[in-house]
């Protein structure tokens, strides 16, 4: 089960903080987003080795992280940090975990498990 909480709006440069909360055996985790009119994109992923992926569009803003140990079936909660938002960020952003490594090229098409999504709007 993921429970996302965070988003809103902000400006152009402003800040935002997603967070979901996981339970389950959780081996890939990661944000994806899909802006109208638009295919969901792989946004970030983590694995238990902490290990991370960044689409290029938000590399050296976005940061991935979670409060978790190597244990991937303890509960553990997924953090989004978004910096220096910028109008094409705005998108629904969802949640999702797979219990198996996955990678964040296939856009979330072999993940299970998703959140509701929460909105995050930048406006310029």
């Amino acid at each position: 089960q993921l429970v996302e909480s965070g988003g809103g709006s902000v400006q152009a440069g402003g800040s935002l903080t997603l967070s979901c909360a996981a339970s389950g055996n959780t081996v890939s985790m990661g944000w994806f987003r899909q802006a109208p009119g638009r295919e969901r994109e792989g946004v970030a992923i983590i694995y238990p080795d902490r290990q991370t992926t960044y689409a290029d569009s938000v590399k050296g803003r976005f940061t991935i992280s979670k409060n978790s140990t190597g244990n991937t079936s303890y509960p553990k909660t997924l953090y989004f940090q978004m910096n220096n938002l910028k109008p094409e960020d705005t998108a629904m952003y969802y949640c999702a975990a797979e219990p198996r490594r996955r990678p964040l090229s296939s856009g979330g098409s072999d993940f299970r498990f998703w959140g509701q999504g929460t909105q995050v709007t930048v406006s310029s």
